[in-house]
């Protein structure tokens, strides 16, 4: 279960349990495989069920968890075939995608805007913060993305970074190369603003090998 001993408070509720319950998701309190009742999460949360089901759901949607019929929440877990598939989806879409992003005006208009999201990605990382460092690097990248006018591509980009960033981020944390990942954004906002599509997409290639090793369970090799 959850080791958070803090109550929730208005306002939000929903969105303060998604939270809590996707930092549960982040660290392994709540395992892949296993069922949860939103009942007693709200009650080890402080409040009622409600925001706390509609979490849940929320997740259900994203393909993070399952209803399971009388019981509750099953969190989904991912194994190697569905890794190696995430893993080349991403790279079939999100590595050209911010490669085509190269020279934007908006973009270096919006320099700083992009320089303090990559800041308090590493700030983040560098206090262990995952979920912080999980909105963040979501702003950095999927607003970055947005700049291309393709609103499914960022759709479904979204989802394939859900399914692979909460299963095993921790495992960054814990070997100590989340603050090295951290601190690839810049050089990636740079080289974008700077106009060089291919260094972005080195830069990029680089950066989503994170998922083939650190974010994988021990002995999971994706393909090159």
């Amino acid at each position: 279960m959850l080791s958070t001993t803090a109550s929730l408070k208005q306002p939000s509720l929903r969105d303060q349990a998604l939270r809590v319950i996707r930092e549960g998701m982040v660290s392994g309190e709540l395992a892949p495989g296993e069922i949860y009742s939103a009942t007693a999460l709200a009650n080890q949360l402080g409040v009622s069920a409600s925001p706390v089901r509609e979490a849940m759901l929320t997740l259900v949607n994203q393909g993070l968890m399952e209803a399971v019929r009388n019981r509750g929440f099953r969190v989904l877990p991912l194994d190697d075939d569905d890794r190696r598939e995430i893993y080349e989806m991403r790279t079939l879409l999100e590595i050209p995608a911010t490669a085509a992003l190269a020279g934007r005006q908006e973009i270096a208009d919006d320099y700083e805007t992009y320089r303090g999201i990559a800041e308090e990605i590493v700030a983040a990382a560098r206090r262990g913060d995952l979920i912080d460092y999980l909105d963040a690097d979501r702003r950095f990248h999927l607003g970055l993305l947005a700049f291309g006018n393709n609103h499914r591509l960022v759709h479904a980009i979204d989802g394939l970074r859900d399914n692979t960033r909460l299963y095993g981020l921790k495992n960054l944390s814990d070997n100590g190369t989340l603050v090295a990942s951290a601190e690839e954004h810049l050089p990636i906002l740079d080289a974008i603003v700077a106009d060089r599509p291919d260094e972005v997409r080195d830069l990029m290639q680089h950066h989503l090998r994170h998922i083939r090793g650190d974010w994988a369970d021990p002995g999971f090799v994706a393909p090159r």
